[in-house]
Protein backbone atom coordinates (compact mmCIF):
# COMPACT_ATOMS: atom_id res chain seq x y z
CA UNK A 1 0.00 0.00 0.00
CA UNK A 2 1.06 3.89 -0.53
CA UNK A 3 1.04 6.13 2.36
CA UNK A 4 -2.06 7.52 1.83
CA UNK A 5 -3.84 4.45 1.01
CA UNK A 6 -2.30 2.95 4.57
CA UNK A 7 -3.90 6.19 6.04
CA UNK A 8 -7.10 5.86 4.71
CA UNK A 9 -7.22 2.11 5.44
CA UNK A 10 -6.49 2.36 9.25
CA UNK A 11 -8.70 5.90 9.12
CA UNK A 12 -11.19 3.22 8.19
CA UNK A 13 -10.38 0.23 10.56
CA UNK A 14 -10.40 3.08 13.25
CA UNK A 15 -13.44 3.83 12.70
CA UNK A 16 -15.08 0.47 11.74
CA UNK A 17 -13.83 -0.66 15.08
CA UNK A 18 -15.02 2.52 16.93
CA UNK A 19 -18.63 1.68 15.67
CA UNK A 20 -18.44 -1.75 16.37
CA UNK A 21 -17.82 -1.46 20.37
CA UNK A 22 -21.50 0.93 20.45
CA UNK A 23 -25.00 -0.19 19.97
CA UNK A 24 -24.50 -0.21 16.02
CA UNK A 25 -24.48 -3.24 14.55
CA UNK A 26 -21.55 -3.72 12.92
CA UNK A 27 -18.53 -5.60 12.80
CA UNK A 28 -14.63 -4.45 12.57
CA UNK A 29 -13.16 -8.10 11.88
CA UNK A 30 -13.30 -8.47 8.29
CA UNK A 31 -11.75 -4.84 8.17
CA UNK A 32 -9.23 -5.55 10.07
CA UNK A 33 -8.44 -8.41 8.17
CA UNK A 34 -8.08 -6.78 4.62
CA UNK A 35 -6.20 -4.11 6.23
CA UNK A 36 -3.49 -6.46 7.68
CA UNK A 37 -3.49 -8.61 4.08
CA UNK A 38 -3.36 -5.22 2.82
CA UNK A 39 -0.52 -3.84 4.95
CA UNK A 40 1.21 -7.08 5.57
CA UNK A 41 1.95 -6.38 8.94
CA UNK A 42 -0.47 -6.83 12.28
CA UNK A 43 0.79 -4.61 14.60
CA UNK A 44 0.07 -1.51 13.44
CA UNK A 45 -3.51 -2.59 12.49
CA UNK A 46 -3.89 -4.68 15.72
CA UNK A 47 -3.13 -1.35 17.61
CA UNK A 48 -5.64 1.02 15.48
CA UNK A 49 -8.07 -1.47 16.16
CA UNK A 50 -7.82 -1.68 19.86
CA UNK A 51 -7.68 2.38 20.32
CA UNK A 52 -11.21 2.53 18.34
CA UNK A 53 -12.93 -0.47 19.49
CA UNK A 54 -12.01 0.85 23.32
CA UNK A 55 -13.14 4.23 22.78
CA UNK A 56 -16.29 2.88 21.08
CA UNK A 57 -16.73 1.08 24.26
CA UNK A 58 -16.30 4.12 26.84
CA UNK A 59 -18.97 5.84 24.73
CA UNK A 60 -21.12 3.07 25.29
CA UNK A 61 -19.99 2.97 28.99
CA UNK A 62 -21.06 6.96 29.52
CA UNK A 63 -24.22 6.10 27.70
CA UNK A 64 -24.84 3.70 30.13
CA UNK A 65 -23.62 5.79 33.01
CA UNK A 66 -25.66 8.75 31.81
CA UNK A 67 -28.51 6.68 31.08
CA UNK A 68 -29.17 4.91 34.44
CA UNK A 69 -28.72 8.37 36.25
CA UNK A 70 -31.85 9.66 33.66
CA UNK A 71 -34.04 6.84 33.61
CA UNK A 72 -33.65 4.87 36.72
CA UNK A 73 -33.81 7.11 39.52
CA UNK A 74 -35.69 4.11 41.19
CA UNK A 75 -33.84 0.85 39.64
CA UNK A 76 -35.44 -2.33 39.23
CA UNK A 77 -34.72 -6.01 41.04
CA UNK A 78 -33.13 -6.79 37.80
CA UNK A 79 -30.78 -4.37 37.34
CA UNK A 80 -30.02 -4.18 41.27
CA UNK A 81 -29.08 -8.34 40.29
CA UNK A 82 -27.02 -7.42 37.60
CA UNK A 83 -25.24 -4.35 39.17
CA UNK A 84 -24.45 -6.74 41.68
CA UNK A 85 -23.11 -9.72 39.83
CA UNK A 86 -21.01 -6.91 38.24
CA UNK A 87 -19.59 -5.87 41.06
CA UNK A 88 -18.81 -9.20 42.49
CA UNK A 89 -16.68 -9.96 39.59
CA UNK A 90 -15.76 -6.48 39.21
CA UNK A 91 -13.29 -4.86 36.52
CA UNK A 92 -11.73 -8.17 35.06
CA UNK A 93 -14.98 -9.40 33.54
CA UNK A 94 -14.72 -6.54 31.26
CA UNK A 95 -12.25 -8.99 29.29
CA UNK A 96 -15.61 -10.29 27.98
CA UNK A 97 -16.39 -6.94 26.66
CA UNK A 98 -15.29 -8.03 22.93
CA UNK A 99 -18.01 -10.65 22.80
CA UNK A 100 -20.92 -9.81 20.45
CA UNK A 101 -24.17 -8.48 21.98
CA UNK A 102 -23.21 -9.72 25.87
CA UNK A 103 -20.20 -7.00 25.55
CA UNK A 104 -22.14 -4.57 24.44
CA UNK A 105 -24.24 -4.84 27.21
CA UNK A 106 -21.71 -5.42 29.44
CA UNK A 107 -20.00 -2.51 28.89
CA UNK A 108 -23.21 -0.32 29.44
CA UNK A 109 -23.95 -2.12 32.68
CA UNK A 110 -20.76 -0.98 34.19
CA UNK A 111 -21.42 2.19 32.93
CA UNK A 112 -24.72 2.11 35.46
CA UNK A 113 -23.18 0.16 37.86
CA UNK A 114 -20.76 3.12 38.01
CA UNK A 115 -17.16 0.74 37.53
CA UNK A 116 -14.24 2.54 38.15
CA UNK A 117 -13.15 3.89 35.12
CA UNK A 118 -9.43 3.05 35.26
CA UNK A 119 -10.42 -0.51 36.16
CA UNK A 120 -13.23 -0.39 33.22
CA UNK A 121 -10.50 1.08 30.72
CA UNK A 122 -7.85 -1.10 31.56
CA UNK A 123 -9.76 -4.30 31.43
CA UNK A 124 -11.54 -3.54 28.59
CA UNK A 125 -8.41 -2.67 26.82
CA UNK A 126 -6.68 -6.02 26.88
CA UNK A 127 -9.42 -7.78 26.07
CA UNK A 128 -9.83 -6.01 22.98
CA UNK A 129 -6.18 -6.35 22.30
CA UNK A 130 -6.07 -10.06 23.14
CA UNK A 131 -8.33 -10.51 20.37
CA UNK A 132 -7.45 -8.17 18.08
CA UNK A 133 -3.85 -10.09 18.10
CA UNK A 134 -5.12 -13.67 17.65
CA UNK A 135 -6.77 -12.06 14.79
CA UNK A 136 -4.37 -10.40 13.48
CA UNK A 137 -1.77 -12.84 13.47
CA UNK A 138 -3.80 -15.33 11.84
CA UNK A 139 -4.67 -13.40 9.19
CA UNK A 140 -1.03 -12.52 9.06
CA UNK A 141 0.11 -16.16 8.89
CA UNK A 142 -2.17 -17.43 6.85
Amino acid sequence: MTDPDQTLSLLGLFASSFAAATVLPFSSEAVLGVVVARSGGWAVPVVVATIGNTLGACTTYWIGRRAATALAPHPSRRYERAAALLRTYGAPAMLLSWVPLLGDALVALAGAARMPVVGFTIWTTAGKLARYAALGMAVAHW
